[in-house]
C-alpha cells in the first residue's frame, strides 16, 4: 500500500478547484512540458488528487484531462450572467421546505463544527508485483472544522473499515493492509481554493438566501453546458458533505439545485450505512455514474450520497453497481479539536 493511497483514504473531502481554473492550468503545464520526452508511467486513479496534493505533497496529477498544480492565480473570464430556471426536482424542493422542522446550529467564531459519517470509496493501484488492483475502500471518520478558517485548521480521526470488493475484482492482500484507526491527524496541510468555493460556516452563512442568487453562486467562474451543469452539481455536494449551512442559506441550496438542468428522481436510494430514502440525483455522461444525494422519505433531512454507474464502459464496473456512499451520521459544535498525534 503506497503512501499516496493512504493520504488519499486518511484526508479526503479536501477542497477542489474549478474548472476554469483546471483547464487554465492544465495549458500552462502541457506548455511546460511539450518538449520534454514522456516517462511512459501510468499513474492510479484517485477519486480526488487535490487531496493528496493539500496533503502536503509537492504533485502535479493528470487525470480525465485536468492537471492540478500549486500555482499563481490568472485573470478569470468575464462572468456569465445566469437566469435560474424552473425548478424541476420535487423532492429538493421538499427538503427545502422542511428545513426548519430540525435544531439550528449556531456555532460561534472559534469553535468547532464536528462532522461524523461513513463513507465508501474506490480504490485503484497495485499490489507489490505490479499487477493492478481495485476495491472499495470503507472508513468511519470524524471531522473538526473551525467555524472561521480553512481546512488546514481541520482534525480528522478516522477507522477503516474491512474493504469490499470492486464489482468483477478480487480484494487484494493490500486492501487490509492499514485496516484499524487512525488519528487523531492534521486534515490538510494548505488549503488554496478560490473564494467562492470555501464551505466553512464563516463564509456559507453569508451566502445568499434568495434561490436565484444562489443558482448564480453555485455557477460562479462556469461558462454554459452540460459539464457546467455537472460542475454546478458537484458543488451541491460540496456544501452539503462536511458543510453546514443556516436553514435560510440552506433552502435556497435545495431550491437553486432543483433547477438545475438534467436533475431527476431516484424513487429507492440506500446511504451508506443501509438508511433508505428518496434522492435527487444528476447522470454524469463523461464518467458513466449517477450522481445522487439522498433525503429521508419523511422528515427530507439530508442522509449522505452515492454514485450508481449508468454506462459500464465508462465506469469500468457494470450497470447498477454502487461505486461510492457516504452517510452523514451526526453535526455538532464543539469548543475545541482534539490535539493532534498521528503527524504522518
Amino acid at each position: 500500500m503506497n503512501e499516496m493511497t493512504r493520504l488519499e483514504r486518511f484526508r479526503s473531502e479536501v477542497p477542489r478547484r474549478d474548472l476554469t481554473e483546471l483547464r487554465a492550468q492544465e495549458e500552462r503545464l502541457l506548455a511546460a512540458i511539450a518538449d520534454r520526452p514522456s516517462t511512459g508511467v501510468n499513474r492510479p486513479r484517485f477519486a480526488n488528487p487535490l487531496k493528496v496534493a493539500l496533503a502536503g505533497l509537492a504533485v502535479a496529477t493528470v487525470t480525465a484531462g485536468i492537471a492540478v498544480v500549486a500555482v499563481g492565480s490568472e485573470p478569470s473570464a468575464p462572468q456569465v450572467i445566469r437566469t435560474m430556471p424552473v425548478a424541476a426536482s420535487h423532492v429538493l424542493k421538499r427538503a427545502a421546505d422542511n428545513v426548519g422542522n430540525t435544531p439550528e446550529l449556531r456555532p460561534k467564531p472559534g469553535q468547532f463544527l464536528v462532522y461524523e459519517s461513513q463513507a465508501m470509496n474506490p480504490s485503484y493501484g497495485a499490489d507489490r508485483d505490479g499487477r493492478p488492483v481495485r476495491h472499495l475502500d470503507r472508513m468511519r471518520r470524524k471531522v473538526w472544522l473551525p467555524v472561521s478558517g480553512d481546512a488546514t485548521g481541520g482534525v480528522v480521526e478516522g477507522e477503516l473499515l474491512e474493504p469490499k470488493p470492486f464489482p468483477g475484482w478480487p480484494i487484494s492482500r493490500e486492501a487490509r493492509e492499514n485496516v484499524g484507526r487512525s488519528g487523531p491527524s492534521k486534515l490538510a496541510d494548505f488549503d488554496d481554493r478560490a473564494e467562492y468555493l470555501r464551505n466553512d460556516y464563516a463564509y456559507v452563512s453569508r451566502l445568499p438566501a434568495e434561490p436565484a442568487k444562489m443558482y448564480q453562486h453555485l455557477y460562479s467562474h462556469l461558462g454554459l453546458g452540460a459539464e457546467a451543469d455537472t460542475e454546478a452539481w458537484q458543488r451541491v455536494r460540496d456544501l452539503l458533505s462536511e458543510a453546514y449551512l443556516p436553514a435560510a442559506q440552506r433552502a435556497a441550496l435545495f431550491r437553486a439545485a432543483a433547477a438545475i438542468p438534467g436533475v431527476i428522481t431516484v424513487d429507492d436510494a440506500v446511504d451508506a450505512v443501509g438508511r433508505k430514502g428518496i434522492a435527487a440525483a444528476r447522470v454524469d455522461p463523461v464518467i458513466g455514474e449517477r450522481q445522487e444525494y439522498i433525503f429521508d422519505r419523511r422528515t427530507y433531512m439530508y442522509l449522505g450520497e452515492r454514485s450508481v454507474v449508468t454506462d459500464a464502459a465508462k465506469a469500468g464496473a457494470p450497470v447498477g453497481s454502487v461505486l461510492t456512499s457516504s452517510a452523514q451520521l451526526k453535526v455538532s459544535v464543539a469548543d475545541h479539536a482534539p490535539a493532534v498525534t498521528d503527524r504522518n
